[in-house]
């Protein structure tokens, strides 16, 4: 007798939260720090980043997964520019783990949630990693722009999830708002598409992830920052829509309520 799949009842699109971590999340005010360049602060990043998560990452997505990367040399054509990345959020481990991997050797930063750098133990590793928590007041919300000019200057990669919720083997793509698209358009930066995917392989009961990447898409500057906006969401809100037709194994079933 097979297995009954799993059913997950949803209300609301845009706001529904499904990770199931129930984290109290700290307050991001003024007093968060979210540049840590001292000696000690470099020592920490590239211990965690390098020497720990990227090797680990390697491995959980290729045994758990069997992770394929898609048309990632579109990278390439940011140049030496820093650069957006946006993404369906769909796994609470992956979804850390695949930016890193995609963006080699350039370097990532992660706009998330506060609750991830909330946790007792793993919250004080994860700004090491590149976690950029969303602030929570005016003070903190300027130097979180500096944050992510500073990584974008050095022509990094900054990871966005616009659908903001885990939805976990999401095999759709969730409308999401453009108000995230705002900070490529004033930075005046490329912005490429993350899609994962969850693809039958062979006969396992767990779907390989496929990620692939498209772009670039670019500001249209004769036009006005509500409408450059718009036009980046929607450009990569189509594109991931399209590469999402590629799932076809649902592990979970949504159903509208």
């Amino acid at each position: 007798m097979s297995k009954q799949k799993k059913v997950i009842y949803y209300h609301d699109e845009l706001n529904d939260e499904f990770a199931g971590d129930d984290i109290k999340a700290k307050k991001i005010d003024g007093s968060y720090r979210y540049l840590r360049e001292n000696a000690w602060g470099r020592f920490l990043h590239v211990f965690w980043y390098r020497i720990v998560a990227l090797p680990l990452a390697k491995l959980y997505m290729k045994l758990y997964f069997s992770h394929k990367i898609v048309n990632v040399d579109v990278l390439k054509k940011a140049g030496t520019s820093g650069y957006y990345l946006y993404g369906n959020h769909t796994h609470f481990l992956a979804d850390a783990l695949v930016p890193t991997l995609v963006n080699m050797p350039r370097e990532t930063a992660v706009i998330v949630h506060p609750n991830n750098v909330s946790m007792p133990v793993l919250g004080r590793i994860t700004p090491y990693l590149g976690a950029l928590p969303l602030p929570d007041d005016r003070e903190a919300m300027k130097h979180f722009l500096e944050a992510i000019s500073r990584h974008t200057g050095r022509g990094e990669c900054v990871m966005i999830y616009p659908e903001a919720h885990i939805w976990p083997f999401y095999t759709k793509i969730r409308p999401f708002k453009d108000t995230s698209f705002r900070y490529p358009v004033q930075q005046k930066l490329p912005v490429f598409s993350l899609t994962n995917t969850y693809q039958r392989k062979g006969k396992k009961k767990r779907p390989q992830m496929v990620t692939y990447i498209d772009g670039p898409f670019y500001p249209d500057q004769s036009l006005p920052v509500k409408e450059q906006k718009k036009l980046l969401r929607d450009q990569v809100y189509h594109t991931m829509v399209e590469r999402a037709e590629n799932s076809n194994m649902e592990m979970i079933q949504y159903i509208k309520q």
